[in-house]
């Protein structure tokens, strides 16, 4: 049995042992090595999104997992008076409607299919439709089954009707190049244990100052207010509850061994790799993907069932499990899937291992290689 175990997840994922040792000293969180800690990565993630304080854009970094980033940013800069259309395709989206529920924000929630991307026609229609509108959310890899949506055009509309673009790019941010300007993006969401390879422990937000700038005062939230957590980290540096000090310090190791492998380019290089290499094993084992080919991302890969009655689900991530292999289960609608992230700290001959532990556990249950049918 594998005793190292790889997690081929959306988060959190595979570190390496250089970003867990990171954590070994610990950190008080007025340290004069933290509060640098934490301006250094304020700085080199407005870097790696492509933009500069000078350009007005500001990094605020928030306590808790990427949901804690987003609901930040949702509940304080959609005012009393605004108005946040949410395009969704899937859970994610589908967790931002339910926070402006719960935060009682004026909001509409446009769907489509989780096999779906958001279409920037779609969009279009109903910023030209509804002119109170104020705000538009959306999510740029969505997890619920890997596919992309095409944020640059959806950035591009909503800047032609004059929209704050708010984007989750939770599971790409640092695994695909994004430059905010271009995609003409307002707040860019992301966290510490997704593409940079860090640890749970925090979320970020990278924001247009002038719109960040607005959101004073109307945070619905004492923990979550966005502009006063950016205001303390401006004013002494310092988080104004107790900061995830040791995921921090193990963040700030991520992020230099990200520029050692080569910055996000080489990054999107080796997880694209890795998809290249998972999907060619996968089709040689009959399995299909739910996604068509245009729309997926390289992320995470949703694949069908085996239509054999003698696949077990529950039995087949055990026994992957106990090889060291650590795959997600399946969260759609309309099919039954499993799926396999290409993300983290692992590598195509980590791929190639995981697809001979499937084969091998496929023969070992007797699972035939024919596939749910997907009607297309």
């Amino acid at each position: 049995m594998n005793q190292k175990k790889l997690l081929f997840t959306p988060g959190p994922l595979s570190t390496s042992l250089t970003v867990k040792q990171a954590m070994l000293q610990d950190m008080g969180s007025r340290d004069h090595e933290f509060v640098n800690a934490v301006k250094q990565i304020r700085s080199e993630l407005l870097t790696l999104a492509h933009v500069t304080k000078e350009e007005g854009y500001e990094t605020v970094l928030i306590q808790g997992s990427g949901t804690f980033g987003v609901e930040s940013v949702i509940s304080s800069v959609v005012g009393k008076n605004d108005y946040l259309l949410i395009l969704a395709n899937g859970a994610y989206g589908e967790r931002i409607a339910k926070m402006a529920g719960i935060h009682q924000l004026r909001h509409e929630v446009i769907r489509f299919a989780e096999d779906e991307i958001v279409t920037p026609a779609a969009a279009a229609a109903i910023l030209a439709a509804h002119p109170d509108i104020t705000h538009v959310a959306c999510i740029h890899s969505e997890t619920t089954t890997g596919l992309f949506n095409p944020i640059m055009d959806i950035g591009a509309v909503c800047k032609k009707y004059g929209k704050v673009f708010i984007v989750d790019a939770m599971s790409s941010f640092g695994g695909v190049q994004m430059d905010m300007k271009e995609m003409q993006i307002d707040f860019l969401v992301s966290s510490s244990n997704k593409c940079i390879e860090g640890v749970p422990g925090f979320a970020f937000a990278i924001c247009k100052k002038s719109e960040l700038e607005k959101a004073k005062g109307q945070a619905r939230s004492l923990s979550l207010d966005l502009y006063e957590q950016w205001a303390g980290l401006e004013g002494n540096g310092q988080f104004r509850f107790t900061p995830p000090t040791l995921s921090l310090m193990a963040f700030r190791q991520a992020m230099e061994e990200l520029g050692e492998e080569g910055g996000i380019t080489a990054r999107e290089k080796r997880y694209k790799t890795n998809k290249a290499v998972l999907d060619q094993g996968m089709s040689v084992l009959g399995f299909k993907q739910y996604l068509q080919p245009a729309i997926q991302g390289h992320i995470i890969s949703s694949f069908l069932y085996p239509e054999d009655p003698a696949f077990n689900f529950e039995r087949f991530y055990e026994k992957l499990n106990n090889r060291g292999f650590i795959i997600y289960p399946g969260k759609l609608g309309k099919a039954n899937a499993f799926r396999i992230g290409n993300i983290g700290q692992i590598f195509p001959e980590d791929v190639k291992a995981l697809v001979a532990a499937i084969k091998e556990v496929m023969e070992e249950e007797q699972v035939t290689n024919t596939v749910v049918a997907t009607g297309r």
